[in-house]
């Protein structure tokens, strides 16, 4: 198993527990890709056109490359997958004026909270004074606006970039999940309060599930510093050899956002947190396996998705 480098670690602990993120930058952008490569000329031209209008302060169209020596169809592409990782580029406190406008916490994540009884898993009331998200309500909003004929470009811009990234997020199942022990009886955050490293460990080298889920794909595929041209396409092109639209039988597309979440819930109280997993002790082989399998499905599953609503709602 790779080393995490201190680098690494670090990055992570600047990170509070509720501003964790969901999938890291490759994530995300593999999501982004696997939707652009499914979606219509039409869909993707009026994607860019939006962004492309995105209003000056949140600085999105500014990552259209200006490069006339390469293709405008990659150049294209690039905007739209970085936009997928915008609503995480806006958490950066350095930029006032764009973090208050723009940053919303509690849009990343929407708890389904559950506990354990007798050896298995089971769905449980929400905690008294603990904010579940608003995950599944700003979709809903964001497919709203995208879909409106008298909503501005600029509104749609953003309701765009939040949309990519927030359909990435319910799909990585320790957005959609609180877990209720003894040891966290408001819930898990999502995973954030289960460490991975021993007690004792001091914060700048600690990790826990969260940011193991998070990262498990450049986790356990090195990029070897390759640049995000040569390191993404293969593996995006992979998850969707591996996991079709086919593959994953009607209701893929059907599905409500509800039903998403649902998944992903169903997921952290089996495939996440089995009986062998441990605090305060990293993964074993098979667990590491097992969680870049299911993380590649939702990636695949999460773009499929994408493709199918942008394909619809970028017609007006």
């Amino acid at each position: 198993m790779k080393i995490i480098s201190a680098v690494a670690l670090a990055l992570l602990v600047l990170v509070s527990p509720m501003d964790s993120l969901a999938w890291n930058d490759a994530g995300h952008k593999i999501t982004s890709y696997i939707a652009w490569k499914q979606m219509t000329p039409q869909a993707r031209a009026k994607a860019v056109e939006l962004l492309m209008a995105a209003p000056e302060d949140s600085m999105l169209s500014a990552y259209f490359s200006g490069d006339s020596s390469r293709s405008l169809e990659i150049r294209n592409l690039e905007i739209f997958t970085f936009a997928s990782t915008w609503p995480d580029v806006v958490r950066d406190r350095k930029f006032p004026v764009r973090y208050e406008k723009y940053h919303r916490s509690n849009w990343h994540y929407q708890n389904t909270f559950w506990t354990t009884r007798d050896g298995k898993p089971e769905f449980t009331e929400n905690p008294e004074g603990v904010d579940g998200g608003k995950l599944i309500e700003k979709l809903a909003e964001f497919e709203k606006t995208l879909a409106d004929p008298n909503a501005s470009n600029s509104d749609k811009a953003i309701a765009l970039a939040w949309f990519l990234h927030l359909a990435g997020d319910i799909h990585q199942p320790l957005h959609a999940s609180g877990r209720i022990t003894d040891v966290e009886p408001k819930g898990d955050l999502g995973g954030n309060l289960f460490l991975l490293t021993p007690a004792g460990t001091p914060r700048d080298q600690q990790m826990n599930l969260h940011w193991y889920w998070d990262s498990i794909v450049t986790y356990a595929v090195d990029r070897k510093d390759a640049c995000d041209g040569d390191y993404l396409p293969p593996l995006a092109a992979s998850m969707s050899v591996k996991f079709p639209v086919s593959g994953f039988g009607k209701s893929l597309i059907s599905a409500s956002f509800g039903d998403w979440k649902l998944e992903s819930a169903k997921l952290a109280m089996t495939r996440v947190f089995p009986s062998t997993l441990e605090r305060g002790r990293m993964p074993d082989a098979k667990y590491k396996e097992d969680a870049l399998r299911i993380s590649e499905e939702r990636l695949a599953a999460s773009g499929h998705r994408i493709a199918a609503i942008l394909n619809r709602v970028l017609v007006n």
